[in-house]
């Protein structure tokens, strides 16, 4: 993709975050994607692609009223969103279709109406034969296996983990819409109650219902609409195992490392021209992996990096400034609250904003390292 021949015209999340008891999942969905149409000064009959996650395009287009020439149901868990963004430039640049409609919403909390992501193919699947015979019950226990070896081969300390849950509740502390604004310190981490060693409570994810949309078109037109656009700079995507076991390297994210290779060779930037960073982080190890193996941070250095407040507000390079998944927002697939944020910053509209945002990469990861999707976005088209 040539970067910035794509941009982002419309944004928002559902009206209500947290506890969405009154609507169903794909009314999350809908209000999602009214609102963003409302952003961007649009009608349903302007849109001519969708893509979704836990719902189907087939079913929103046929809710919202939209005619498509163009559809994408890709689920890969809480990244399909970063793919979505990949996969909608690369269709409206082919001239498949000219405006694109990306919605998410789940009642992760509340359980209305409640889908999920495919792919998990139930007592079939290969982790349930080959994994979860030996005790694991999903993420809060898998999660815990390479990060364990992670801090074996590192060094890393329990304090540099619970570190990243309160850098991120600072950010959370000027978000009006986040769940969780009360101050934490290191010790209110450590020992909070114990999920699975080594992550207590506050270091596990928020279970949230909400939602949120993206409208992306042609940057020829994006002038053309109410807000400012944000230019799709760079995009990646890999995948490597369903099972935690079979990662080439437990203490590195292969699919990471591809994708986010991929995204920075694209958008032909350095790491140094970037102004702010989103990384996934249902669980509060991921930002150790996307720092390193995005390339911010060598081996290692992660948890000193984030300890000594680099990624805090103030630091040299904010990170995950909505609160994230652990204080903000996770309603199961938390992709598309990143990529919100990461809009936000760059149109300069974040309530903790940081001063002078050009350049903003969103980094998601989908399953247990299973899967990895990277956007970089600007407020400039290159020329």
């Amino acid at each position: 993709m040539k970067p910035g021949s794509v941009a982002i015209v419309g944004a928002s999340e559902t009206t209500e975050l947290g506890k969405v008891p009154g609507m169903s999942q794909i009314q999350l969905h809908a209000d999602a994607a009214l609102n963003a149409l409302a952003d961007a000064g649009l009608k349903p009959s302007d849109i001519d692609g969708i893509a979704c996650a836990g719902e189907s395009p087939t079913g929103m287009a046929h809710y919202l009223g939209i005619v498509p020439t163009w559809a994408d149901g890709t689920s890969v868990g809480g990244c399909s969103f970063m793919l979505h963004v990949r996969h909608a430039a690369a269709a409206i640049n082919e001239g498949l279709c000219k405006t694109v409609l990306i919605t998410h919403g789940e009642s992760g909390r509340s359980g209305v109406g409640r889908g999920g992501f495919g792919g998990r193919g139930g007592g079939g699947s290969l982790s349930a034969q080959f994994e979860g015979l030996y005790g694991g019950m999903g993420p809060t226990t898998a999660f815990t296996i390479p990060f364990l070896r992670y801090m074996k081969e590192t060094g890393t300390t329990l304090e540099q983990l619970a570190s990243v849950a309160v850098v991120q509740r600072r950010w959370a502390a000027d978000n009006p819409r986040a769940s969780y604004r009360d101050p934490l310190t290191i010790e209110d981490v450590m020992t909070a109650r114990m999920i699975a060693y080594p992550f207590t409570k506050l270091e596990c994810c928020l279970v949230t219902d909400g939602g949120g949309a993206l409208i992306l078109t042609a940057a020829e037109r994006a002038t053309d609409f109410p807000t400012p656009p944000v230019y799709i700079l760079g995009t990646g995507e890999s995948v490597e195992t369903p099972m935690i076991s079979q990662m080439e390297d437990l203490t590195s994210s292969r699919a990471f490392r591809v994708s986010g290779r991929k995204a920075f060779d694209e958008a032909g930037i350095g790491h140094g021209e970037v102004d702010h960073l989103m990384v996934y982080d249902a669980f509060a190890h991921l930002p150790f992996y996307g720092l390193e193996d995005l390339g911010f941070c060598k081996r290692g250095e992660a948890g000193p990096f984030i300890e000594e407040g680099n990624t805090a507000p103030g630091g040299s390079l904010p990170m995950n400034t909505n609160g994230g998944g652990l204080s903000y927002m996770h309603s199961g697939m938390y992709g598309m609250y990143a990529l919100q944020e990461s809009v936000r910053q760059v149109r300069g509209t974040a309530s903790a904003q940081v001063p002078d945002v050009n350049i903003s990469v969103c980094h998601g990861v989908g399953g247990m390292f299973a899967a990895s999707g990277t956007i970089i976005m600007g407020n400039q088209r290159p020329t």
